[in-house]
C-alpha cells in the first residue's frame, strides 16, 4: 500500500469539493494506491445525507467519479474528464455507520478512453454501489498545459527507490 499525496494543494484557486483539503464543504477525499487499485476510505459527514441517516446518492456518484479521477492520474499517468457515468445503488449506505471503502481500477483502456470501475463498499464490507465511468483522456503534453497535471511521481509521498 502506498499512501498518495495532492499535488494540487498549493495551486492558486484550487478548491476541488472532492478532494482539497481546504475546501470548508468538500469531501477531503485522500487516496492510496493498492497493487491495480486506488483506494479511499471516508466517513460520511451528516451534511451529506439524503434521506435521514441515509447517504445522499448524489454524493455516492461524486465520491465515485473522485476516486475515478484520481485513478486516471496516477494508473493512466494523464488527466481527463468524465464522459459517461453508469451507478448502480445495489444497498443504502447509512451515515452512521462509520467509513465507507471506495475501490477503484482501470477496467479497460480504448484509445484516449479509459473505462474505470469503482466499487463501494459500506464498513461491514457490503458492497452498496458499483460504477463504470467512461474518462476522455488527454494527452500527457496537454494534461500538463492545461490541467495542472504534474509529474506522475508527485502523486506519492516518498518515490520508489530501485536498484
Amino acid at each position: 500500500m502506498k499512501k498518495l499525496r495532492n499535488p494540487f494543494t498549493n495551486l492558486d484557486g484550487y478548491n476541488c469539493f472532492g478532494c482539497s483539503p481546504h475546501n470548508t464543504l468538500g469531501l477531503h477525499l485522500t487516496f492510496t494506491e493498492e497493487g491495480d487499485e486506488i483506494v479511499s476510505r471516508w466517513v460520511p459527514d451528516m451534511n451529506y445525507q439524503g434521506y435521514f441517516n441515509i447517504l445522499h446518492g448524489g454524493i455516492q456518484a461524486t465520491l465515485m467519479d473522485e476516486i475515478a479521477s484520481w485513478t486516471v492520474y496516477v494508473k493512466v499517468k494523464t488527466a481527463g474528464f468524465t464522459s459517461k457515468a453508469e451507478i448502480k445503488y445495489l444497498k443504502t449506505v447509512g451515515m452512521d455507520q462509520g467509513p465507507i471503502t471506495l475501490r477503484s481500477r482501470v477496467k479497460q483502456m480504448r484509445r484516449n478512453l479509459a473505462d474505470i470501475e469503482v466499487l463501494l463498499f459500506d464498513k461491514n464490507n457490503t458492497l452498496c454501489a458499483e460504477g463504470l465511468l467512461t474518462f476522455f483522456t488527454f494527452p500527457l503534453e496537454k494534461s500538463k498545459q492545461s490541467m495542472y497535471y504534474p509529474d506522475h511521481t508527485e502523486f506519492y509521498e516518498t518515490p520508489d527507490f530501485q536498484l
